[in-house]
């Protein structure tokens, strides 16, 4: 089996992960808060969420050096900015309406996901070592 495909199936679950945590802010945070904290709440605990997944998964699929926990990452970055952009625009998503949440100027904290999910494979395998 070449060694991406396992780290391919590996990146699905995150998806689960996120959208649980995306319906946890929709039904839970954002009756508690305004818009923007829950987002940044929500930010947050997917980042939490994203942390335990990817330290398990390379504590069992461990990068067998630095350069393939570096590409890791960004195989894993490309998977994500694919999904998150194609099915934003394939559910009828501006642009515009996409790239908001990266704002950081207006306090959306989004782009930490995809950085955390790009440098995160690197971090785990140095943390092994």
């Amino acid at each position: 089996m070449h060694p991406f495909l396992k780290y391919l199936v590996a990146w699905f679950p995150m998806l689960l992960l996120a959208i649980a945590n995306g319906a946890l802010r929709e039904f839970v945070f954002k009756k508690y808060m305004g818009e923007l904290t829950a987002h940044q709440l929500s930010t947050f605990s997917l980042l939490v969420l994203f942390a335990v997944y990817i330290g398990f998964v390379m504590h069992y699929y461990p990068p067998t050096s630095a350069n393939e926990a570096i590409l890791l990452g960004l195989f894993w970055l490309v998977l994500t900015l694919l999904f998150e952009f194609g099915f934003g625009r394939y559910r009828g998503n501006s642009w515009e309406k996409l790239l908001e949440d990266y704002n950081l100027v207006k306090g959306r904290l989004w782009i930490l996901i995809p950085l955390w999910v790009a440098i995160a494979p690197y971090i785990f395998f140095k943390l092994r070592k």
